[in-house]
């Protein structure tokens, strides 16, 4: 492979009604606008251009691994830390969405405060010493409402989302460069000294929706890219997943795989936008999990195959705060099984795993970018790609793509084991430094250690209960039904319908079977016959409508039904999906004497949001108000009711989150903040669940998945933040009915650390690896065992070299054992934050079983 000319995108002003065609020669011929007589870059500016290998900053190509952090779906607290974990953790760039419905929720009203300040995030970045890919979107799916689209411009008259559709280009347009030049005010682009290097517009639209949207989706889709190239913005502009992105755009690649991905050029770089480390949760759904050796996997293939920038979605996925989410039916937690957890802690060992492989692939980047390569067949499903440059660099990916099959591949005279489904990188043709099945780093035992909900006044509980149906004067009465979402505009997850008929006693017989019948587009309801609760029904994740026949019992003369109809996070993505709606079709009334009563068509009363909405009793000004009534003991199993308890800060400082197990569903704030919705709904029990998940092959999301038939999300994170040092307001809204008095905080805490090291995986520090090294002059196999920072390894729960078995917490002893291996490891390991032991003769001793390949394997508490 061959580099071909460098494609300069520093782009000289561009009409924004000047042709396609146009944009495109300027951005390849023309320097920034901005430039002097001469020619000469201002000081402190640096220039982004790309050639068919990778992306060129200041003439240099760059190899360069990212990781997806959204702003908003943590704090600004949070951000220092999880952004120099990420560093750590070997990222060069840290890629972002710009949330158009966050930054302005009511047209032409703007928001940049708190998580919003898009502007500090991105400075935080770059104190750190990391650029950013900027991605405007404007749409941008993420499991976001509306696809971060605002919900107000579904109702600006003649709008049609994601077409060529002049209301939608126009405001797009319009918010685009609003941003654009808020990060130019703010000289945040790196050809203006700042350190964002690449920008996106518009996300995953490609041939599914040009078709979809025919005749108007290419034309849109061009119309999009010619947009962008006018904002000026000096760094190059990527579309992902559009293979007819138009010159100089970048096209690239998303999805768990993207070795076989080819940009739409020769002229532009393999860049993968979304390597996707785990998969989003759905209320109702066990929870996906990818092994770190698969993700490994996937990144060492992408660039064995000629990738130059990877970002992983997510790196960090953070929390859905509030009802921002999208799906429907998608978590409050955003965690993705991602590198970084929800919580900001570190997931081990795929952070670890993963800041290896970076290193691994960085010790051949010159050569990776500059050489040229050749492919090699080592067998039917194993296979070489070996890159040498001028300079006599050489550098090998042995790869072994068969899923079921451990293998032995001879490469220049050498023999190499290949386990399935892994590959192994040779920086020198020669030496294997790292095989991404191998896992060497720690495992990390995570759990949520319960702590009690302190109150801070002795009075404890105060309550107000939602009346039903009807609150105050209804807002309107309609025969039939309206459609939700047009109802509320997202103003609120409620809307009651409510109607009365009257029934006399030949209606009903001895034995007889009521049923109320009810059929809705989504999301959920909750059924009230004569002010009580006599039911619940809910769509899913995959299907938002839903049919439910509830027994009833009707009472002579006139019968009140209240339906309270819920959204849980509007559609983020679909053709059309704007239009997609929510609330009842059909309502009746089957095992009457005289036939099926027909509601559908009554005379309805509806009345928008909860009454405790509408005083704002989440507030933290609404403390006081007379509404709230004091209890002793709060009512327990009561559907519709606030609950508001003054509460302590917990102690220490491990991150927090607040255990809803005991409740049904609803809402919960802290100090007037949205935590968010909060449903314990209990996953279903399937064959998708394994103890492990340590399976080789493609991936998806339903290969493997953990807590079947447990709670699809139990804890809900609070941000440190969010508490003060007293005085603290926790207010819970209870749709169905549960018990308060059993939430408790519970702190998110490493609580032990394991290690699994065989001598099959010599020690190599990556960090001073050249190309003298070989295979001899490696160092013995080392476990390597770390605490969080603040605590110490207190007690070693297991300890065995030989050949022990199991995972961590079930480790078992081998035939081979050596009886020394928990003293040797105690005198390492006790009272240190972190320790390293070696399975040398040395550390051990007198090798007990000669000829036997030997593992360590330890498990040590933290505290």
């Amino acid at each position: 492979m061959t580099g071909v000319g460098v494609v300069t995108v520093i782009m000289v002003v561009v009409a924004a009604s000047a042709a396609l065609a146009a944009a495109a020669a300027a951005g390849r011929g023309a320097r920034a606008a901005a430039e002097d007589e001469r020619g000469n870059t201002p000081a402190g500016r640096r220039e982004v251009t790309y050639d068919g290998r990778a992306l060129i900053l200041d003439g240099v190509r760059r190899m360069l691994f990212s990781g997806e952090m959204h702003y908003p779906r943590s704090t600004p607290e949070m951000w220092p830390d999880i952004i120099a974990k990420a560093k750590k953790g070997g990222l060069d760039v840290i890629q972002t969405y710009v949330f158009w419905n966050a930054h302005e929720p009511v047209q032409g009203q703007f928001n940049f405060e708190g998580r919003y300040d898009l502007v500090k995030f991105i400075r935080e970045i770059h104190a750190q010493g990391l650029y950013v890919s900027l991605r405007i979107g404007p749409f941008i799916e993420s499991e976001r409402k509306y696809g971060g689209v605002p919900v107000w411009l579904h109702y600006v008259p003649g709008t049609v989302f994601r077409t060529n559709n002049e209301p939608f280009k126009s405001h797009m347009k319009s918010f685009t460069t609003y941003i654009m030049n808020m990060m130019k005010k703010e000289q945040l682009f790196t050809s203006q000294g700042g350190n964002i290097i690449l920008a996106q517009i518009e996300n995953e639209y490609g041939d599914y929706y040009e078709q979809a949207y025919a005749p108007g989706g290419k034309p849109y889709a061009m119309w999009a890219a010619s947009m962008a190239l006018a904002q000026n913005t000096g760094v190059p502009w990527i579309m992902c997943q559009e293979s007819d992105a138009p010159d100089p755009v970048i096209n690239s690649c998303n999805g768990f795989y993207c070795d076989g991905f080819q940009p739409n050029s020769p002229t532009k770089p393999k860049l993968w936008t979304e390597n996707w480390p785990g998969w989003f949760q759905t209320f109702g759904e066990s929870n996906p999990h990818r092994p770190p050796e698969d993700v490994a996997f996937a990144v060492a293939r992408f660039f064995e195959k000629g990738g130059s920038v990877q970002n992983y979605y997510v790196y960090h996925g953070g929390t859905n705060f509030g009802r921002t989410t999208g799906g429907p039916f998608i978590t409050t937690s955003y965690d993705y099984d991602a590198p970084i957890d929800e919580y900001g802690l570190r997931r081990f060992p795929k952070w670890a795993h993963l800041r290896d492989l970076h290193k691994s692939i960085r010790l051949c980047e010159h050569t990776l970018l500059y050489g040229n390569t050749t492919f090699l067949s080592l067998g039917p499903k194993q296979e070489a790609d070996i890159y040498s440059d001028q300079s006599g660099g050489c550098v090998a990916f042995l790869a072994n793509i068969d899923s079921a099959n451990d293998k032995v591949v001879t490469f220049r005279n050498r023999q190499y084991d290949l386990p399935a489904w892994s590959v192994s990188i040779l920086p020198d043709c020669r030496n294997v430094v790292f095989n991404t099945a191998k896992v060497q780093s720690q495992t990390s035992m995570v759990a949520m250690v319960p702590e009690s909900l302190q109150a801070s006044k002795p009075e404890r509980w105060s309550i107000f209960r939602e009346r039903t149906g009807i609150w105050g004067k209804n807002d309107f009465v309609r025969n039939g039904f309206v459609d939700h979402i047009n109802t509320t505009k997202d103003s609120t997850d409620y809307l009651w319908y409510t109607t009365s008929f009257s029934v006399d006693e030949s209606y009903s017989s001895k034995g007889s079977h009521v049923v109320l019948n009810i059929d809705s587009k989504g999301h959920g309801v909750h059924a009230f016959l004569n002010n009580e609760l006599i039911g619940s029904a809910y769509g899913n994740g995959s299907q938002s409508s839903f049919s439910v026949k509830l027994p009833i019992n009707l009472r002579t003369g006139k019968n009140e039904l209240a339906l309270l109809s819920m959204t849980v996070g509007l559609q983020n993505a679909g053709f059309s999906y704007e239009w997609i709606g929510a609330g009842f079709t059909n309502v009746n009334i089957s095992g009457v004497r005289n036939g099926t009563i027909d509601l559908s068509s009554n005379n309805w009363a509806y009345k928008i949001g909860l009454e405790g909405e509408h005083y704002g009793l989440f507030k933290p000004d609404q403390r006081s108000n007379q509404r709230w009534i004091p209890q002793s003991e709060p009512p327990k199993n009561q559907p519709l009711t606030w609950y508001k308890l003054n509460v302590d800060v917990p102690k220490g400082d491990d991150p927090v989150g607040i255990d809803m197990q005991s409740m049904g569903k609803g809402l919960v704030w802290l100090n007037g903040n949205a935590i968010g919705r909060y449903w314990p709904r209990t996953s279903s029990i399937d064959d998708r669940c394994t103890p492990s998940c340590n399976y080789r092959g493609e991936f998806n999301p339903n290969k493997c998945r953990t807590g079947c038939g447990q709670p699809t999300q139990r804890w809900y994170h609070i941000p440190r933040s969010w508490f003060h040092p007293s005085g603290n307001i926790l207010v819970v809204f209870e749709e169905k009915g549960g018990d308060p008095t059993r939430i408790t905080f519970s702190r998110r805490a490493v609580t032990s650390v394991c290690s699994f090291v065989s001598e099959h995986f010599p020690s190599i520090d990556l960090e001073s690896w050249d190309e003298s090294a070989t295979n001899e002059g490696t160092s013995p196999a080392k476990a390597q065992l770390s605490c969080p920072e603040g605590k110490n390894i207190s007690s070693v729960k297991f300890a065995s070299l030989g050949t022990p078995s199991g995972t961590c917490r079930s480790y078992q002893k081998g035939s081979c054992h050596h009886p020394d291996s928990l003293s040797v490891v105690e005198k390492a390991c006790l009272n240190t934050n972190s320790c390293t032991v070696s399975l040398s003769d040395e550390s051990f001793g007198e090798d007990l079983c000669p000829g036997v390949t030997k593992t360590l394997a330890i498990e040590a508490d933290c505290s």
